[in-house]
C-alpha cells in the first residue's frame, strides 16, 4: 500500500503541477527579458532590459524546452499518437527543470563572484532562480516516464544523414563558442547549457535514435566528423591561444588512445605512460636540427616519427618483458616506478651524471619548426581570406595523426588480437586454458601502445619548441589515466571526449588550478557512484558495472544478437 500510495498523489496532483511548472517555465522565459547583473563586467554583459546577452538566450532555451515538456503532454495521449508513447514526457521535464534551475544558479554565483556580492544580482536573475525552483517542484508530483523509445521510430535515409551533419555543425559552433569565452563564470555557465542540452536529448531519446542512425550511416559520420575538426581553425580568426588550446588536447587525446589499448582493452593498471610519450619527444628533439642537440643525424620528420615510436616500443619491451608476469596493484607499483626512473635518467644524461644526451634539467630548447614541400609549420598563412596561425598548423598535423591511431585502435579492436585482449581482460586463466597466449599479446599491448604515445611526442617536440623532464611527471600519467576512465574505457569517442574535458577545463579555469586536482577527483568518484563505466560506455563494461540490471542485459543481448544476423543472416537463422 506503501508503494502505491505516493502514485496516486502524483497522478492526482499532476495537472496543478504542470500548472506550476508551467509557470516557472514563464518566469525563466521572462527572466531574459530582465537584467541579472548591476554591471556589465560580470559574465557577457547581463545587465540590459529587453536585450537578452547570448548566455540569456541560452538560458530561455532551456526555459522553452521545460514549458513545452510540461505543457504538451496535456493535449491529451489521442492527439500525440505515437509520441506519447515512445518519449518519456515527465522525465525529461524534471531533467530540463534541474539543469536550468543550475545554470541559472552558476549564472547568478558568477556575478556574485566578480561583482562582489549577491546585492549585485538584479531581478532577472531572481527571477530565473525562482522559475528554475518552481519548475523543478512541480515535476516531483508528476509520475515516472518509461524508457524513451524513439529508435523505433522508422526515418528515412536522407533524415538521418541530415541529423548528422547538422549535429556536427552544432558540434562546431559549440566549441568554437566555448573556446572564444575568456571570462571563466562565462565558460562554466556555457559549459552548464551544453551538458543539460546533451542530457535532455538523451532523456529525450534522440541519442538513441542518433546511435541507431550512426550505425547505419558510419561513413557519412565518419566524414563529418573529420570534416568539421579540419574546419575549426577556420572558426578562430588567427587565434593562437585557443588553436594551442586545441593541439594540445589532440596530442594529449592521442596519446590517451595508446593508454586505452594497455587499460581499456587489456585492463592493466598502468601508472608510468607518460614515460613513452616523453620518449618520442626526447628522441625527436636529439633528431631534430635544434643547436642543443648534441647528435649530426637529422632525418627528415616522417623518418623522425617512426624512430620515435620504436624508442617508445623498446621500452615498452624493456619494461614489459619482466613485469607483466605480475598484476594488479604489483604491476601499478612497478609501472610508477618506471616513470619516475625515466624521469629521473633524462636529468642525468647531462655530461656529469652520464653522457651528454638531454643536457639534463635544461632538457633541449630550440627545436625548430616543421618544413615540408615549402610550408612551414612555424608561420602564419592566409587560407580562403582566414589567417592560419602556428598552432592550427599542427593542429591539422595532429588531425591527421589521430586518425591514423584511431584507425589502428579500431582495427586491432576487432581483429583476433583484440578479441584476445578483451578475453585476458575478462579472465587471464580462462583465456590461458583456451589457448591464447597470454604473455605475448600483453607484451604487445605495451609495445603497440608506447608506439603510439612515442609518434604523439614526436609532434609534441616541435610544438611546444622545447622538452624538458619536469614535463613528464607522476601527474601526467594520473590525468591520462583519468581521461581514459572518465570518458570510457575501451572506447574511442569516450577517450577522446573525456582527453577534451581533462585538457580544456584547467586551460579555461585557472582560478581553480591550486585545488584541480580535489576536482578531479571528486569528479571521479561521482562518475565510479553514477556511471562506472564512463561517459561513452562499452557494451562489455557497461554489464560488467550493471550485472544485476537484467533489462539492461537483456537490450545489450538483443542488440548482439542483431548485430550477428546483420553479418550473417543466414548462419543466424539456421540457428534459430
Amino acid at each position: 500500500m506503501r508503494a502505491i500510495i505516493p502514485d496516486q498523489v502524483k497522478i492526482a496532483y499532476r495537472y496543478p503541477a504542470r500548472a506550476v511548472g508551467a509557470s516557472g517555465g514563464v518566469l525563466m522565459l521572462v527572466s531574459i527579458l530582465l537584467p541579472w547583473s548591476y554591471g556589465g563586467k560580470a559574465l557577457d554583459d547581463m545587465s540590459y532590459y529587453g536585450s537578452p546577452s547570448p548566455l540569456q538566450i541560452c538560458f530561455g532555451v532551456l526555459a522553452v524546452l521545460v514549458l513545452a515538456l510540461l505543457t504538451i503532454p496535456l493535449v491529451g495521449k489521442q492527439r500525440l499518437g505515437a509520441w506519447a508513447k515512445i518519449v518519456a514526457w515527465n522525465t525529461t521535464a524534471k531533467t530540463a527543470s534541474i539543469t536550468a534551475l543550475v545554470t541559472a544558479g552558476i549564472a547568478v554565483t558568477s556575478i556574485a563572484v566578480e561583482l562582489g556580492g549577491l546585492v549585485n544580482v538584479e531581478i532577472g536573475g531572481w527571477l530565473a532562480i525562482g522559475g528554475g525552483v518552481a519548475a523543478v517542484a512541480s515535476t516531483l508530483f508528476l509520475p515516472d516516464s518509461p524508457e524513451p523509445r524513439l529508435d523505433e521510430l522508422k526515418s528515412p535515409k536522407w533524415l538521418q544523414i541530415t541529423a548528422i551533419v547538422l549535429l556536427m555543425a552544432a558540434a562546431l559552433f559549440a566549441a568554437a563558442f566555448a573556446l572564444g569565452q575568456v571570462d571563466a563564470g562565462s565558460f562554466l555557465t556555457l559549459g552548464s547549457f551544453l551538458v543539460a542540452i546533451v542530457m535532455i536529448l538523451r532523456q529525450f531519446g534522440v541519442f538513441g535514435w542518433l546511435g541507431m542512425a550512426a550505425a547505419a550511416n558510419n561513413r557519412v559520420l565518419v566524414i563529418s566528423a573529420f570534416t568539421v575538426a579540419f574546419l575549426f581553425p577556420f572558426t578562430q580568426n588567427g587565434s593562437n591561444a585557443n588553436m594551442s588550446i586545441a593541439a594540445q588536447v589532440l596530442i594529449f587525446a592521442a596519446t590517451a588512445l595508446g593508454l586505452n589499448i594497455v587499460v581499456g582493452l587489456v585492463g592493466l593498471l598502468d601508472l608510468g605512460y607518460i614515460a613513452f610519450l616523453g620518449a618520442g619527444a626526447f628522441t625527436a628533439a636529439v633528431l631534430s636540427e635544434s643547436a642543443y642537440s648534441h647528435f649530426d643525424f637529422h632525418p627528415p620528420f616522417i623518418v623522425t616519427v617512426l624512430i620515435s615510436g620504436v624508442v617508445a616500443s623498446i621500452l615498452g619491451l624493456i619494461i614489459g618483458a619482466p613485469t607483466l608476469r605480475v598484476s594488479g596493484d604489483y604491476l601499478a607499483i612497478v609501472t610508477l616506478a618506471f616513470g619516475e626512473i625515466f624521469r629521473i635518467t633524462m636529468n642525468n644524461l647531462d655530461g656529469n651524471d652520464g653522457p651528454n644526451i638531454t643536457n639534463g634539467s635544461n632538457g633541449i630548447p630550440g627545436i625548430p619548426d616543421l618544413d615540408y614541400f615549402g610550408f612551414n609549420f612555424g608561420q602564419a598563412h592566409v587560407i580562403f581570406g582566414v589567417d592560419i596561425g602556428r598552432f592550427a598548423n599542427y593542429y591539422w598535423l595532429m588531425l591527421l595523426v589521430i586518425g591514423l591511431i584511431i584507425v589502428v585502435f579500431t582495427n586491432l579492436n576487432h581483429s583476433r588480437i583484440g578479441r584476445g585482449w578483451v578475453a585476458i581482460r575478462e579472465d587471464e586463466l580462462a583465456a590461458e586454458a583456451m589457448g591464447v597466449n597470454t604473455f605475448a599479446l600483453k607484451l604487445l599491448a605495451f609495445a603497440g601502445g608506447a608506439f603510439l604515445a612515442g609518434i604523439a611526442g614526436a609532434v609534441k617536440a616541435h610544438h611546444d619548441v622545447s622538452v624538458t623532464p619536469d614535463q613528464y611527471i607522476f601527474l601526467e600519467s594520473a590525468f591520462l589515466l583519468a581521461a581514459v576512465v572518465l570518458g570510457g574505457m575501451g572506447t574511442v569517442m569516450g577517450v577522446l571526449i573525456g582527453a577534451t574535458i581533462l585538457k580544456l577545463l584547467p586551460e579555461k579555469l585557472r582560478f581553480f588550478a591550486d585545488i584541480r586536482l580535489l576536482l578531479f577527483g571528486l569528479l571521479l568518484v561521482v562518475m565510479m557512484r553514477f556511471r562506472p563505466e564512463g561517459i561513452v560506455a562499452d557494451e562489455r563494461r557497461q554489464l560488467e558495472f550493471h550485472d544485476e540490471n537484467e533489462e539492461l542485459a537483456e537490450e545489450v543481448e538483443e542488440e548482439l544478437i542483431a548485430h550477428k544476423a546483420h553479418l550473417n543472416p543466414e548462419r543466424e537463422a539456421f540457428e534459430l
